[in-house]
């Protein structure tokens, strides 16, 4: 049985080649992964925008009446506390 190779799956199959090759050194990776997130930023710059605004109220202001988030930010501190000198010992 004879088999028939394209042009267009030999092209297609030699960019994928290219491709792996080039993407397998970390650097080109890098040139890669930040020009398809630019790309993206420029075709929905809505989403970005976004996400890259925390939705912070009340955040570095506590009020001293706010017993429960006082509490709880307290439990917090002392879980990491808790939790070195479990492992200290």
């Amino acid at each position: 049985m004879k088999h028939v190779l394209s042009t267009s799956s030999l092209l297609a199959v030699g960019v994928g080649a290219s491709a792996v090759l080039w993407l397998s050194n970390k650097p080109n990776r890098i040139k890669a992964e930040t020009l398809l997130r630019d790309w993206k930023r420029k075709i929905l710059p809505s989403v970005y925008q976004k996400s890259e605004q925390l939705p912070i109220h009340k955040g570095g202001h506590p009020l001293p009446h706010d017993y429960e988030d006082n509490k709880m930010v307290d439990e917090g501190a002392m879980y990491s506390v808790k939790f070195y000198n479990e492992k200290l010992q």
